[in-house]
């Protein structure tokens, strides 16, 4: 089975994680996908090719006798964001000839919108029909390195040390490193197969923090409410007023942090919103913390102590600091893909991966990309040829030096 026909297959398991779900993983279609990646890898040669109760997937290539060179580890992850559906994902695989790709009556991809659209011409793609994301993030990496480890399986010519594979569920809504053995892994270095367009290499990422702002109103009927009713709702826009009109995603890039609203409700006695934070710099992620703790002080003087409540928790933290001592592992990716013909960019990830949350429990684990593009919506698509190409950064990489 070629690099496609496994992500075709891969896509056809209903993997969206759930951030409202307590259990591990925090959907069971994840675990469907897990035991079969398992039995493949195992069928495939590799060594104690298992999946965990908690539905991660280890396996490992031994090293090829006499091979002097370091345990690597290839990390992907098995869910999908939540949200847009991934159930019944109809893939179609097109020749990219240049302009607009139609994907249904009501749904484009246009290069209008997605200007970079175009460096696809003369390449195979694969898109969705218009109403479902598509899955490339992350099986379009679970499909690279499985079939990169079965090029070395049936090349054994090829010298490499020991190979360590792990495939984690939940990585969408966080908690994908949360039960990760890292002990188990065994691995002095890592990569996660979990980027963008072919050539990136990512080794920073956000720091970033999730808040849940609770507003509580006093509601009086509409009739008799003067001077008596706080209105909840009109209080969280407020709250929302007062953030930095420039400082959301549609208007950052690169190196700029954000503030993100991702989800509002309630009524006037009780709104509830999410958010996150976001910044690369951490004295500039802490100042983004206190300007939210200082707001919702001012608005409590305003109306009331209690009238906001703030809870932050912090998600992960930048991994260039873990990774800056081991650069040998971005001169390794590097080498691997000029190898292979393709040109390495160094990148910053807007967003995180299990790799930075790894990379701060003792596995450096910069990013690598996949061949994807508009991950987490319907206008997902991904490069059949960029995937091939992967399989082989991916075989040079664990070569031995």
């Amino acid at each position: 089975m070629n690099v496609v026909d496994r992500f075709l297959k891969y896509v056809s398991f209903p993997t969206n994680s759930d951030e409202y779900s307590s259990s591990v993983p925090s959907t069971p279609a994840q675990k469907e996908l897990g035991a079969y990646l398992a039995k493949e890898l195992a069928d495939l040669g590799l060594e104690d090719a298992h999946m965990d109760e908690k539905g991660y997937v280890y396996a490992f290539l031994p090293a090829t006798p006499g091979a002097a060179a370091p345990p690597i580890g290839f990390i992907a992850h098995m869910d999908t964001s939540p949200a847009v559906s991934g159930s019944d994902i109809r893939p179609r695989w097109l020749f990219y000839e240049g302009g607009d790709i139609r994907l249904n009556e009501k749904a484009s991809i246009t290069v209008k919108n997605f200007p970079f659209l175009e460096n696809y011409k003369g390449q195979n793609l694969i898109v969705t029909d218009g109403t479902t994301l598509l899955g490339a993030d992350d099986k379009a990496g679970v499909s690279e390195i499985v079939s990169a480890m079965e090029y070395l399986v049936r090349h054994p010519e090829i010298r490499h040390g020991r190979i360590a594979v792990g495939f984690t569920p939940d990585e969408e809504i966080g908690r994908g490193a949360d039960f990760f053995d890292v002990e188990k892994f065994g691995c002095e270095f890592a990569y996660t197969v979990d980027g963008g367009a072919l050539g990136e290499i990512e080794y920073e990422n956000f720091n970033a923090a999730g808040a849940k702002l609770t507003v509580n109103g006093v509601n009086i009927h509409p009739g008799s409410a003067k001077n008596k009713m706080k209105n909840a709702v009109l209080l969280a826009a407020e709250f929302i007023s007062l953030l930095p009109p420039a400082e959301t995603p549609a208007h950052t890039e690169g190196y700029e942090g954000f503030y993100h609203v991702g989800e509002i409700g309630g009524n006037e006695t009780e709104v509830t919103l999410h958010m996150i934070i976001r910044d690369h710099d951490l004295e500039k992620f802490e100042a983004r913390k206190a300007f939210l703790t200082r707001t919702v002080a001012y608005l409590n003087e305003k109306y009331g102590e209690g009238s906001f409540v703030l809870e932050m928790k912090d998600s992960y933290f930048n991994m260039k600091e873990k990774i800056l001592p081991v650069m040998h592992v971005i001169r390794r990716a590097e080498k691997a893909m000029r190898d292979a013909g393709v040109e390495p960019v160094t990148v910053p990830i807007r967003g995180g991966t299990d790799g930075a949350r790894l990379s701060y429990e003792g596995l450096p684990c910069p990013n690598l990309s996949t061949g994807g593009e508009n991950y987490h919506g319907i206008h997902e698509f991904v490069s059949a040829d960029a995937m091939e190409k992967m399989v082989e950064v991916i075989v040079n990489i664990a070569r031995a030096e």
